[in-house]
């Protein structure tokens, strides 16, 4: 028997370029918010940017607050479930992708594993992160982070 954990907020990271990526990210959505353990508390409008460090088509990009029970670990378990179950490949670093989701911060932990980094490490650098988060949580990022990365191309999606 499990014990029963106290509920830790959570940003995580939606992006997808390949196939209809904005209704991968409203299902990504759902299937987070049926994950036991899981309640989506807030989701931020869909963004279009330019792939980074990439090619293919623009991506789609959202970030959801969410409240959970699980351990960073079995959080991050979670999301490669809901990936994997988006048709998600990874033939490449970078390679386009149905579905990626980041887990961006886990409370106010720091975590430095060979398989998780929390804060994630690249979220300062990448308008796509910054911007949706500053939508729904305007105090999680600064007026500097946002300069830093207001030459990177983000729109609103319609």
């Amino acid at each position: 028997m499990r014990a029963i954990r106290a509920e830790v907020t959570a940003f995580i990271a939606l992006g997808a370029n390949l196939g209809d990526a904005g209704r991968t990210l409203r299902d990504a959505l759902a299937a987070l918010n049926a994950t036991t353990g899981v309640r989506v508390v807030q989701a931020s409008s869909l963004y279009r940017s330019a792939p980074i460090d990439s090619s293919g088509p623009d991506y789609f990009n959202a970030v959801a607050e969410v409240r959970t029970t699980l351990s960073a670990p079995e959080l991050l378990d979670a999301l490669q479930v809901i990936e994997n179950n988006a048709g998600r490949e990874r033939p490449y670093r970078n390679a386009p992708r149905t579905l990626d989701l980041d887990l961006l911060t886990y409370g106010e932990a720091c975590i430095d594993s060979a398989r998780l980094t929390v804060p994630h490490p690249r979220m300062n650098e990448r308008a796509f992160v910054l911007v949706p988060l500053a939508e729904i949580a305007p105090e999680r990022v600064t007026p500097v982070q946002l300069r830093a990365v207001a030459a990177q191309r983000i729109d609103k999606a319609h």
